[in-house]
């Protein structure tokens, strides 16, 4: 009798970047996924997503370390910085040039709004921007080599008709992937993707040779994850991520999108929007329990979550 394959060790991981410290809701998402690891047995992993060289700084990264022991979280050292993994990035977007699934593109933010007729009723990707609308896909051969010897700036974008198209001709099964905490509550579920709804990508740019979509997935495969658990924010996302995944041969893992949280006003937290760290709240003399109970179940007896994006 054949030996049954036994299952891979539970992993998950909280991937912050270090643009600013960290509120409540990084707190939920971190304290989140390490409970998730305990009771499965498994390990709790941090990795740095600081791919965005320009915008990272090493007091956020030291500050998210400071942030994360207070709160009583332990992860594998030593800490994945995705700055140290632009290779295996690089390795990575090669196979997808040499399959002639991406292109090199030109259009700047200018262009790309002067091509779109109207606005108002241009399609928009599950993240609210406009569609691609295609400037430079089809250009020929001869004038994109040009154009990269003059050496200007340009991305890379998946041409996603060609990309869905390679997938269908060399995936025997629906791309789909296992969401397990779905918006409706009915417990897991098989989703199947979507991912042209997002256009042409972009998968890396000259300043910063990677994107998001391509470091995670490259990354979740180098860490064995086998459940990502982040916010409902990034949920459309996972969509280009399982299209990728089946790009490049790489393992999928399950996916727990949790809810967000938001401030009593019911706006949702953000670094962006300049929402104060939870160390500001520890400054002040708040204890780690104090802290913790902010959280929304199960973790604390908070009530500020988003049930929906």
């Amino acid at each position: 009798m054949m030996a049954m394959k036994e299952p891979s060790p539970f992993l998950t991981r909280f991937a912050p970047s270090p643009n600013g410290w960290l509120h409540l809701g990084h707190a939920y998402s971190a304290m989140l996924g390490a409970q998730k690891a305990s009771q499965a047995g498994g390990q709790f992993l941090l990795r740095i997503e600081d791919i965005d060289i320009g915008r990272a700084r090493p007091h956020f990264i030291d500050g998210i370390y400071q942030d994360l022991d207070w709160l009583g979280l332990d992860w594998q050292r030593p800490v994945l910085l995705q700055s140290t993994r632009f290779e295996a990035y690089a390795q990575a977007l090669k196979i997808l040039r040499e399959r002639e699934l991406v292109y090199p593109c030109w259009a700047t933010r200018r262009e790309i709004l002067a091509a779109i007729a109207d606005p108002a009723t241009w399609p928009r990707d599950p993240d609210g921007a406009p569609l691609y609308p295609g400037l430079y896909r089809d250009l020929p051969d001869s004038e994109r080599k040009r154009r990269m010897w003059e050496g200007s700036d340009y991305a890379w974008r998946l041409d996603m008709k060609k990309a869905v198209q390679w997938v269908q001709k060399n995936t025997p099964q629906p791309l789909t992937y296992q969401e397990l905490n779905p918006q409706d509550g009915d417990g897991p579920q098989t989703v199947l993707a979507t991912p042209a709804a997002y256009g042409d990508v972009v998968l890396a740019r000259k300043e910063v040779p990677t994107s998001y979509h391509l470091a995670v997935v490259v990354d979740d495969a180098f860490q064995n994850i086998t459940q990502v658990t982040r916010g409902r924010d990034l949920s459309p996302a996972t969509h280009i991520h399982r299209l990728l995944q089946a790009l490049l041969g790489l393992p999928t893992p399950d996916y727990f999108h949790h809810a967000l949280m938001r401030d009593p006003q019911g706006r949702r937290l953000s670094k962006q929007a300049g929402d104060s760290g939870f160390r500001d709240l520890r400054q002040q003399g708040m204890s780690r329990e104090a802290v913790v109970a902010l959280l929304p179940p199960p973790l604390g007896e908070g009530e500020f979550l988003i049930p929906q994006v």
